[in-house]
C-alpha cells in the first residue's frame, strides 16, 4: 500500500481530537446558554422554538460527532490488524485520494458509491 500508515495513524489520532473538542464547545455553548431552561416564560414563542430548534442540530452535531469518532476508532483498529485502506465490501483497495479526503473510510469510491444508491 502506497500509504505512509504512521502519518495517517497520527493524523485519525489529531481528527479524532478535533472532533471531540468540536463536540465539547458545542455542549458547553448549550450549557452556558441557559436561557430556555431559565427565562423560558419571558420568551416569545418564536424565540423558545427557535432555541428548541438549535439545541436539536447541536444535538445532532453531537450524535455525528460520536459517529465519526466511532470510524476513526474503527479505522485505527484497521491499521493496526493490517486491514486499512482495503474496500470492505470488494476487497480491493481504496485510492489514496480517497483516504486523503476521507481517512477513516471503509469503502472504496465505487462500493460508497453503490451503497448511496441503496
Amino acid at each position: 500500500m502506497s500509504v505512509d500508515l504512521e502519518r495517517r495513524r497520527v493524523e485519525l489520532l489529531d481528527l479524532r481530537e478535533r472532533v471531540l473538542g468540536a463536540a465539547q464547545d458545542v455542549v458547553a455553548g448549550d450549557t452556558e446558554d441557559g436561557e430556555l431552561s431559565s427565562a423560558a416564560g419571558d420568551q416569545h414563542i418564536a424565540d423558545h422554538a427557535s432555541e428548541l430548534v438549535e439545541r436539536e442540530v447541536d444535538e445532532s452535531l453531537g450524535e455525528n460527532a460520536e459517529q465519526i469518532v466511532r470510524e476513526i476508532d474503527r479505522a485505527l483498529g484497521r491499521i493496526d490488524d493490517g486491514t486499512y485502506g482495503t474496500c470492505e465490501r470488494c476487497g480491493k483497495e481504496i485510492a489514496a485520494e480517497r483516504l486523503d479526503a476521507v481517512p477513516y473510510a471503509t469503502l472504496c469510491l465505487a462500493d460508497k458509491q453503490i451503497e448511496e444508491r441503496e
